[in-house]
C-alpha cells in the first residue's frame, strides 16, 4: 500500500509536470502540504486522485491540475501579498502559505471558514489569515495585493478585486454565465485602471456567492442583475469566423466535393482518422465512405478499421473478401445500439468495397475491413472455439474448459465485471489468459495453412482477455476503463498493421473523442489517452486525424442506454462553442485544414480553447451543457475538420428487414 508521501510525489510527476506545471516552488508546494488533511475523512483515500472531490457544505475542492494552473499563472514570489476568495477547504491558502510572505482568505461560508482556520492553525501557518466574509469585496484592510486567487466562478469579474490589485499584480479568476463554460482569466493590471488578459481554457467551478458575484437566495444559480452581464471572457467571434469562411474549402454535395485538396494534405501519412461527433448523422458516414474510397483507390490503403467489435465486423470482412463464411454465437451487430452499424449508409460502404475487392485477382490487394473494440466477449469466445474445432480439436476442447468459467455471464458480462470487483466471484482473468497464451503458441503450426483465420482467432483470443479485465475495471472508475478500451483499439490496430504487411496503410472510422488528440481536452486533463492521441504519438507527422462538427439537424439516438432508437432534433451550438463558430462563418459545408491552415493567424486563433459537442449514442438535449459539452483545443486535436451546418439522421435497418434481405448484405448472415 503505497503511503499518502508516495502518492503525492506521484500526483507532481504524473498529474503536473507532465501537462506543462514547470514552476518549482509551486511543484514544492503541492508536494509539500497534505491535500489528505483537507478533504472529509471518508475521502482520504481519494485525495490524489485526478479530479475534484466533495468537502463540507456542498462545495468541492479542485483537481489538483487547476490548482496548480492557477498558481503558476499568478507567478507569487515570496515577498508577495496574496488574497485567496473562496477558501473552501483551506487547500489553496496552505500552498499560497509555502509562497507568499502574507496570504488573506475569505471563505462565504461560516462552517468552511471554520474548518480552514482550524486546519492552517494545525500546520502553523501564521502568515495564512482566514476570515469568514463575503470574499467579492475583497480585504480592504490588507489591500492592495500582488496576487489574487479566486477559487469560484463568478459571471463577472468584481470590480473592487481589480481595484485592490497592485499595478502589475494578476488576478486569476473563473469566469461564466453557466455552470461549464467558466473561462479561467489571468489578469494582469499593467497600469491603474489599465488590464491585459489571458485565457487559461474552460473550467467548472462552484459559484462565486456575493455582492458582486452570484446571490444566495437558493440552489440554483443566478446572475444578479435583471439584465444578463457583460462577461470578461466574451469572445468576438466574428473575425474569426471570417477567417474560416476564407481558409475553408467549401462544397454542395458529398457526392461532387473536390477531394484533391484534403488528399494531397494527408500525404504519406500511414494512419488517417475519421471522426465524428455523433453517431447517427447520415452526412458523417458518407463524407467518410466517400473520403476512404479515395485514399483505398488513390492511396493504396488497404484496412478499415471501425469502433465495432472484432467477430460481427470479421463477418463482414469475409463477405467483402469472399471468404469462407463462420457461424456467430449472437447476431451480428445485435448489440445495443444496433442502427451505429445496422443502417444504410454503412450497407453502401460496404456494398462498393466488396465490388472493388472482387475486381481484384491478387487477394493481397483487398481492402479489409476490422473491428477494434472490445464488447463481444460471448461471440469471440465462440470464434477461438470454433477455429480451433477446426484445426486443434483437443486444444478445443481445453478452451472450452478454461472458458467455462464464462457460461453464466457470457451474455451479461456487466454482472460478471459487477461480482468479481465486488468479491462475490474469484474472476476468469487466468483462464482467459491461459487460452490466448496457448493459442499464440502454437502460431507456426496453426498459422501454416491459413494465416487469416489465425489472425483473426488470436485477436478474438485477445478481445475475450482484454473484455474480462474491461468489464471489471468498469466498477474500479470511468477512467481506467477507458483507458482500457482505447489501448485496445491502438492495439490492435498495431497487429493489423503488421499482419497486412510493412507498408500497409489504415483508415479508422470512430468518434472524434476517440480520434482526436485526447491530450487536446478535457480528456486529458483528467488523465484518460485515447487512440488518437496514441496514434499520433508513435506516427508522428505520418498520422492524419480529421473531426467532423454540426450545428443542427436530425440524429439517431437514444435517450438512455438499451432504450429505442429514436429520430431527435439536435438543438443550435453553444455560443461559447467551436460549433458556433463554425455556423456564423456562413458556410454549410466545408473541408477546414488545420495542420496547414491557409488564412495567417487562423490557427492561432483557433488555439483558444472553446467548448466542443460530442453526441454519442445517447442524446439528451434538456441537459445538453452538461451531458455533451467539453472543452477543447481544435487545431491540437484535429488536423483538419469537416463541417456540416445541417445534417439528418442515418436511415437505420431494422432487425426484420435484415433477415428478410439475407443476400443482399453481410449482416443477415
Amino acid at each position: 500500500m503505497t503511503t499518502f508521501a508516495e502518492r503525492r510525489e506521484a500526483m507532481v510527476d504524473v498529474q503536473l509536470k507532465r501537462r506543462g506545471i514547470s514552476d518549482l516552488r509551486v511543484l514544492n508546494a503541492l508536494r509539500t502540504v497534505p491535500r489528505e488533511k483537507f478533504v472529509p475523512a471518508r475521502l482520504q483515500d481519494l485525495a490524489y486522485e485526478d479530479a475534484p472531490l466533495p468537502i463540507e457544505e456542498g462545495q468541492t475542492i479542485s483537481q489538483p491540475y487547476i490548482v496548480a494552473l492557477m498558481l503558476q499563472a499568478a507567478q507569487i514570489t515570496p515577498s508577495n501579498r496574496v488574497l485567496e476568495v473562496g477558501a473552501g477547504s483551506g487547500y489553496v491558502a496552505a500552498l499560497l502559505g509555502q509562497l507568499a510572505k502574507d496570504v488573506y482568505a475569505i471563505e462565504w461560508h461560516a462552517a468552511l471558514a471554520g474548518l480552514a482556520k482550524a486546519r492552517i492553525e494545525a500546520m502553523d501557518l501564521e502568515h495564512v489569515r482566514v476570515r469568514q466574509g463575503d470574499g467579492t469585496l475583497g480585504w480592504s484592510d490588507a489591500a492592495p495585493f500582488d496576487s489574487i486567487i479566486v477559487s469560484a466562478g463568478g459571471p463577472e469579474v468584481p470590480p473592487t478585486l481589480l481595484a485592490q490589485l497592485a499595478v502589475g499584480g494578476r488576478l486569476v479568476i473563473p469566469v461564466g454565465i453557466e455552470p461549464k463554460s467558466q473561462e479561467l482569466l489571468c489578469i494582469t493590471k499593467s497600469r491603474e485602471h489599465e488590464y491585459e488578459r489571458a485565457s487559461l481554457g474552460l473550467v467548472q467551478f462552484v459559484p462565486l456567492v456575493g455582492s458582486e458575484g452570484w446571490s444566495a437566495n437558493g440552489a440554483s444559480v443566478a446572475p444578479r442583475r435583471a439584465q444578463r452581464p457583460l462577461r470578461a471572457g466574451t469572445r468576438d467571434t466574428t473575425r474569426l469566423s471570417q477567417l474560416i469562411a476564407q481558409s475553408c474549402e467549401t462544397f454542395q454535395t458529398i457526392e461532387h466535393a473536390s477531394l484533391d485538396g484534403i488528399m494531397d494534405r494527408i500525404g504519406s501519412a500511414r494512419v488517417v482518422l475519421l471522426g465524428e461527433s455523433t453517431h447517427g448523422t447520415s452526412e458523417f458516414y458518407r463524407f467518410r465512405a466517400r473520403l476512404t474510397q479515395a485514399l483505398i483507390a488513390r492511396g493504396g490503403f488497404k484496412i478499415v478499421a471501425i469502433e465495432a467489435d472484432w467477430p460481427d465486423t470479421a463477418a463482414v470482412d469475409r463477405v467483402v473478401r469472399q471468404r469462407p463464411a463462420t457461424s456467430l454465437r449472437e447476431p451480428m451487430f445485435s448489440r445495443f445500439p444496433t442502427w451505429m452499424w445496422r443502417n444504410r449508409e454503412m450497407q453502401s460502404f460496404i456494398d462498393w468495397l466488396a465490388r472493388r475487392n472482387a475486381c481484384l485477382r491478387d487477394q493481397s490487394e483487398q481492402t479489409s475491413i476490422h473491428g477494434l473494440d472490445i464488447y463481444s466477449l460471448n461471440n469471440s469466445i465462440g470464434a477461438v472455439i470454433d477455429f480451433l474445432d477446426r484445426v486443434d480439436p483437443f486444444a478445443a476442447e481445453q478452451a472450452r474448459e478454461r472458458y467455462a468459467c464464462f457460461t453464466p455471464w457470457e451474455r451479461d458480462p456487466q454482472t460478471y465485471g459487477r461480482a468479481v470487483s465486488s468479491g462475490l466471484l474469484p474472476g476468469c482473468e487466468a483462464e482467459a489468459m491461459s487460452t490466448l497464451r496457448s493459442l499464440l503458441e502454437e502460431r507456426l503450426r496453426y498459422a501454416k495453412n491459413d494465416g487469416d483465420a489465425f489472425f483473426d482467432a488470436a485477436r478474438n483470443a485477445t478481445v475475450v482477455s482484454e473484455s474480462e479485465r474491461y468489464y471489471r475495471a468498469m466498477y474500479r472508475g470511468s477512467r481506467e476503463s477507458w483507458n482500457l478500451r482505447d489501448r485496445h483499439m491502438f492495439e490492435t490496430l498495431l497487429a493489423l498493421l503488421e499482419h497486412r504487411g510493412p507498408e500497409a496503410k489504415a483508415v479508422i472510422w470512430a468518434h472524434n473523442s476517440h480520434d482526436g488528440n485526447a491530450a487536446a481536452t478535457e480528456m486529458g486533463m483528467h488523465g484518460e489517452w485515447n487512440i488518437g492521441q496514441l496514434v499520433r504519438e508513435r506516427f508522428g507527422e505520418r498520422a492524419y486525424s480529421i473531426g467532423f462538427g454540426t450545428d443542427r439537424g436530425s440524429v439517431a439516438a437514444a435517450s438512455n442506454w438499451d432504450a429505442p432508437m429514436q429520430i431527435m432534433q439536435i438543438r443550435p451550438s453553444h455560443e461559447d462553442s467551436y460549433e458556433r463558430v463554425m455556423h456564423e462563418s456562413g458556410q454549410s459545408m466545408f473541408m477546414l485544414p488545420l495542420r496547414h491552415a491557409q488564412q495567417l493567424g487562423l490557427r492561432q486563433e483557433l488555439m483558444r480553447p472553446r467548448l466542443e459537442r460530442a453526441i454519442g449514442v445517447i442524446y439528451r438535449p434538456e441537459t445538453e451543457m452538461v451531458s455533451h459539452y467539453f472543452q477543447a483545443t481544435l487545431p491540437a486535436q484535429f488536423d483538419e475538420y469537416v463541417w456540416f451546418d445541417e445534417t439528418n439522421a442515418i436511415e437505420a435497418i431494422e432487425t426484420p428487414v435484415l433477415t428478410a434481405l439475407p443476400d443482399t448484405y453481410p449482416f443477415a448472415l
